[in-house]
């Protein structure tokens, strides 16, 4: 009973929040702005509710009530137009959208590409192995010392998911737990339902669905997470195990990307990783060549 009072709470306190938004936007905008005529003098700067209903090609009740914060449903095409007569950016709209409670706030089609600083700022996180990663577990970017420990996942898409899924247990980077395997899927459930309009991202899940049993067993499951701070098991074949903290933190400058950190869990990590980073590029890379000569060459 008790969530069920919080939840409504929430509610209520968001379509409060959901009015006040919209009459700091209509208070910003003139008559002249949207080529209204200014009229009788006005009480308020800004629009009427009416002429941003007009404007917005609704009716003037239904527009009171969303300002009013009533417990309506509105669809995605009323918050369009609403936004498109306020003048919403990309940050606003959003906004909008998750004040007016709906589901699947629409994915701005924002640049991707990643700030210049931020390969500076991964290079001088070293030794601590960093990479950032796109909602998919693309790897966008990393340091030296990611590419030392985890040199399979910049194999051929440079996608985390599809190696930690389709890639043997033998030389697979993650020694991931089934608890581990949930959360990373449970983790891409919420990040798809961010881009249901993206054909690649489609593509992406019945790409995943079709070649692991086990992702789409867990796919299944309808499980929703964020990333998370945990300990992870490493396995690199030039040095063997090492139990490192992974830190994730979300980088606002890409939609959807953020950084994941990892930190040796104790002082003999600390010198497995150091002896690992001492190592000459190639004997960090023989053995995964090695082994993947001798155990999958016909792959």
């Amino acid at each position: 009973m008790t969530d069920v009072l919080d939840v409504r709470a929430v509610r209520k306190a968001r379509r409060a929040e959901l009015g006040t938004f919209l009459k700091s936007r209509r208070a910003k905008i003139s008559p002249d702005d949207v080529g209204l005529p200014p009229g009788p003098r006005r009480r308020t700067p800004g629009l009427r509710r009416e002429e941003v209903a007009q404007l917005s090609g609704i009716g003037v009740t239904w527009y009171t009530w969303l300002e009013q914060g009533r417990p309506i449903n509105v669809s995605v095409q009323v918050l369009d137009a609403v936004a498109r007569t306020l003048a919403l950016d990309e940050a606003e709209r959003g906004h909008l959208y998750r004040l007016a409670d709906v589901p699947t706030v629409p994915n701005p089609h924002s640049n991707t590409a990643l700030p210049e600083e931020m390969q500076t700022i991964l290079d001088h996180l070293s030794p601590l192995p960093a990479a950032v990663l796109s909602a998919r577990y693309d790897v966008l970017a990393f340091n030296d010392s990611y590419e030392a420990l985890c040199p399979g996942f910049l194999v051929g898409e440079r996608n985390v998911a599809r190696r930690v899924f389709l890639t043997p247990q033998c030389c697979n980077t993650y020694k991931s737990s089934w608890d581990d395997l949930r959360r990373m899927v449970a983790y891409l459930r919420g990040a798809y339902a961010k881009n249901l309009d993206d054909p690649s991202w489609q593509e992406f899940i019945q790409e995943m669905c079709t070649a692991s049993a086990e992702f789409a067993t867990l796919w299944a499951r309808n499980d929703v997470a964020v990333p998370s701070n945990r300990i992870k098991q490493i396995r690199n074949l030039a040095i063997g195990e090492l139990e490192m903290f992974v830190t994730s933190m979300s980088l606002p400058a890409v939609a959807g990307a953020w950084v994941q950190i990892y930190t040796p869990a104790d002082e003999t990590q600390w010198s497995q990783l150091r002896k690992l980073l001492a190592m000459p590029t190639e004997e960090q890379h023989e053995p995964w060549v090695e082994h993947r000569r001798l155990y999958h060459a016909a792959g």
